[in-house]
């Protein structure tokens, strides 16, 4: 070492400086090649900051999309109020006249004196002079089908005198025909037809499941406010689930109505029949009743319990209806000690007030083995009582379906199976 000339010091340091920097370099790339990808990929963006003439794309967060709801209230009814419509009954009424009559003319005493003599008394009286067609009462629909269908409540076209038309959104005016009134639930199809040269393409609401309201949701009633002011839109909550009720008001009287959904959307004379919506803009039930007595208190049937019946009238152009066949009498307390029963709830087979068996022949429950004296427990899983009757059970279920029902029998239950068949049309 202490032979060496100053120059060759200089330049075995250069050579070890170039064979380090060599050795470096190749360490670091390979370094780099093996990293796995997140520091790969945190060194290439590094190396990409510092490469000159390389633009650099800095992505600005998406502004947030802020829906109001007062916007999905007018969204939903711009896209529902086209089908809804208004329900109108038309009937030939009689046109009755006042004219009076001289109550003294046939009296020949009263003839004795001149004319003008007694003041001119007359007497008023009325008569029929021809009919005339006149609205008699007015409720509200909605479609529930391209090719016509309405979906609307039975009292609202119970009369079957009457002549039914509705009154579209945009003011046209289409005969109606009643397709079916359901024998148990305030529930009826109407069908209508377009313009003569037209296709039917009528814009219809779509339908929810009212198995999954929840209180406290907002829902929206549209309708035919006092048979007067077409497509009113009110909003509220769902207030009450799985109400029952007794509606007055129908040609038919009285009507108890059960699962009801209760809501403080103002439901006023002439909204029955029409849609109940939640916010997307789906029918959750169809609005039937309002409380006289109270504000804000109205209910609809939910819309579950009239599929039956608009799947059959797309089917079969018609409404079919289960028959069992049986003539019951619900039992309770009363009647649990009356007939001394081991339950208080179910229904009693018994004959009708003038005699009538109570299970009817070849009928599915005689084909089932159903005895007078038997108590029907279960429909289905179902129990039946005066929370759930016969009839909502039926609701669900349509001609053709098997059936599992539980019976009390002389003190022992069993179960047995029936098939359920169409209602007789002379029952309907």
């Amino acid at each position: 070492m202490n032979d060496l000339t100053k120059n060759q010091v200089v330049m075995l340091v250069l050579l070890v400086s170039f064979v380090t920097s060599m050795a470096t370099g190749i360490v670091t790339v390979t370094l780099v090649n093996q990293a796995p990808p997140p520091v790969t990929q945190t060194i290439n963006r590094i190396i990409e900051k510092v490469v000159p003439g390389e633009p650099q794309i800095i992505e600005k967060p998406a502004k947030p999309i802020i829906v109001t709801q007062e916007d999905l209230i007018i969204k939903v009814v711009e896209e529902a109020s086209p089908a809804v419509v208004s329900v109108v009954a038309t009937k030939d009424m009689p046109v009755v006249e006042q004219y009076y009559i001289d109550p003294f003319s046939g009296d020949n005493f009263f003839k004795n004196f001149p004319e003008g003599f007694f003041p001119d008394f007359k007497i008023p009286q009325y008569r029929q002079k021809g009919t005339k067609k006149q609205k008699v009462s007015s409720g509200t629909g909605f479609f529930v089908s391209a090719d016509g269908l309405i979906l609307t409540n039975k009292h609202v076209v119970a009369d079957t005198e009457a002549e039914y038309s509705v009154i579209m959104n945009d003011g046209r005016k289409l005969d109606a025909e009643v397709l079916a009134r359901d024998p148990f639930l305030d529930i009826a199809i109407l069908k209508v037809k377009p313009a003569e040269g037209k296709t039917a393409n009528f814009k219809f609401l779509p339908l929810g499941d009212a198995n999954s309201l929840k209180v406290g949701q907002t829902v929206i009633a549209i309708g035919n406010a006092l048979g007067e002011f077409q497509n009113t839109v009110s909003v509220g909550i769902i207030s009450g689930l799985h109400r029952k009720v007794t509606a007055s008001g129908g040609l038919s009287g009285p009507e108890d109505l059960q699962e009801l959904i209760q809501t403080d959307a103002s439901i006023n004379p002439g909204n029955s029949g029409g849609p109940l919506l939640n916010l997307h803009g789906k029918v959750i039930g169809m609005n039937t009743a309002m409380a006289r007595a109270a504000e804000n208190v109205g209910f609809a049937l939910p819309i579950n319990i009239a599929k039956r019946d608009i799947a059959d009238a797309k089917e079969f152009n018609e409404v079919k209806y289960p028959f069992m066949g049986i003539r019951y009498r619900l039992v309770d307390d009363k009647v649990k000690k009356e007939k001394n029963l081991s339950v208080d709830y179910g229904l009693l087979l018994v004959k009708g007030a003038k005699g009538e068996a109570a299970v009817v022949a070849g009928g599915p429950a005689d084909k089932a083995g159903l005895k007078e004296g038997d108590v029907l427990l279960e429909l289905n899983g179902v129990k039946l009582d005066k929370n759930s009757s016969l009839s909502l059970v039926l609701s669900k279920l349509r001609v053709g379906d098997s059936v599992k029902i539980k019976v009390l029998r002389d003190g022992k239950e069993m179960e047995l199976t029936m098939t359920l068949e169409e209602r007789p049309k002379e029952l309907k």
